[in-house]
């Protein structure tokens, strides 16, 4: 073997670790988050109005147990159920495949942007667990105060998986903006 074959194949493997190495914070998101639904389905009981699990900070946050069968802020929840099956878990499942294909294909996203979709990922596949295996829908629990802003006393609950879609989507925006604003500057000099 020569060394210009060994200089590829060291190429190859090190870009394919760069890439497989940020999917372990998929698989925690997928995991911390199904272990935080299953200890609330364990521990708080499902009533309405959703009864307090435990409140921090006075009232800012507190951990309560409800079931969502729509999607973000309960879209879809009043809709039929074969509309809710294709909208909510086939167009999402597509959505995540498609993603992780780019994922692998591009050798341009730099270790941050990976890293975000990464979490992406694993949040939305940590919600499809439940529109999969729930017959309820996907388990929320996290309660926010927000103060009356948009006309709102509390944020819409929420779950590990969605913080998980926000933080690393805000993460990843941010990333492309900088990349964009990058690339700019260096085409005007």
């Amino acid at each position: 073997m020569d060394t210009e074959n060994i200089v590829v194949e060291f190429k190859t493997k090190t870009s394919l670790s760069k890439k497989l190495i940020p999917l372990i914070l998929m698989l925690f998101v997928i995991a911390a988050d199904q272990i935080t639904k299953q200890l609330i389905v364990k521990f708080i009981p499902l009533t309405f109005p959703p009864s307090i699990g435990s409140s921090f900070f006075g009232d800012f946050l507190r951990i309560i147990h409800v079931c969502n069968p729509g999607i973000a802020f309960s879209i879809g929840q009043g809709w039929s159920l074969t509309a809710r099956a294709f909208l909510f878990r086939i167009v999402p499942l597509v959505v995540i495949i498609l993603v992780l294909i780019v994922y692998f294909r591009n050798d341009e996203f730099s270790s941050l942007q990976r890293w975000a979709i990464a979490g992406i990922a694993g949040g939305g596949l940590g919600n499809l667990i439940d529109r999969f295996f729930r017959k309820e829908g996907v388990i929320d629990f996290i309660d926010v105060k927000f103060y009356g802003i948009f006309g709102m006393d509390r944020w819409p609950t929420f779950n590990v998986a969605d913080a998980a879609v926000v933080l690393c989507g805000i993460l990843l925006l941010t990333s492309f903006a900088f990349t964009v604003k990058k690339s700019n500057s260096n085409k005007e000099a």
